[in-house]
């Protein structure tokens, strides 16, 4: 017997223990809409797209994100400083004009957040939300400033990043563990550990104020996921 022989004996296989029977025609199999893909024939998942640009610090949290779940995907550079937000071929994504966008075969999702929910909800995997109901709610908050970026002056960039950094010292003053809200990584960690590098690197914040925040980011720091994640490890960025 050939391989091809054994690779479709295997296909028919795994057809015949969902559907029971085969279709019988060309006609029967379209009319079937749960049908399935190749993929999900055998057992692969369609490959994710995250539409980024590599200073982003949310496309940041969402491919930290996805690196924890372990879920490939693949890069789409969005040049943001040469305005390839707003070509048709982006605005039919996006019509805001912003990244990050993930795209999941038909599904398509922008904004930070709305996308780490939908990676939670299809890809339980890993999860990124707690048991714990009031560790949850913490985890889903949110206290950072999510539009201060480069067309911001530096003023209110570190009036506004400040004001989120006050708030998070001190709701995570009682929580004990390595990261935001105990000893695994969650959500929290992922929205956070970005903007505290943006904080840094990009608007001079003074991180000696905020001694539990610098604890949790050096321990983050220490994650692949989160390094793979980086900026200057993205493929689009400029050194």
């Amino acid at each position: 017997m050939s391989l091809t022989d054994c690779f479709a004996g295997h296909i028919i296989a795994k057809i015949l223990t969902k559907y029971q029977q085969l279709p019988t025609t060309l006609s029967e199999a379209f009319a079937l809409s749960t049908f399935p893909t190749m993929a999900a024939i055998i057992g692969e998942s369609p490959k994710l797209a995250l539409y980024s640009y590599w200073q982003s610090s949310c496309s940041w949290r969402v491919r930290f994100a996805l690196n924890l779940k372990g879920i490939s995907y693949e890069y789409k550079a969005v040049n943001l400083s040469k305005g390839e937000q707003f070509t048709p071929e982006f605005e039919k994504l996006n019509p805001l004009h912003f990244v990050p966008v993930l795209v999941d075969g038909d599904v398509v999702v922008s904004d930070s957040y709305a996308i780490l929910l939908y990676l939670e909800e299809k890809y339980p995997q890993r999860a990124l939300l707690p048991a714990d109901p009031q560790l949850k709610a913490l985890n889903l908050q949110k206290y950072l400033e999510e539009n201060v970026g480069p067309q911001e002056s530096l003023l209110f960039a570190q009036t506004n990043v400040e004001k989120g950094f006050s708030a998070l010292e001190k709701l995570l003053k009682d929580i004990n563990g390595k990261y935001a809200t105990g000893d695994e990584v969650y959500m929290a960690d992922v929205f956070m550990a970005p903007q505290i590098a943006a904080a840094m690197q990009r608007f001079k914040i003074d991180m000696s104020k905020y001694p539990r925040l610098c604890r949790i980011f050096e321990s983050l720091k220490a994650l692949l996921e989160f390094l793979d994640a980086s900026p200057e490890r993205q493929p689009d960025a400029v050194h």
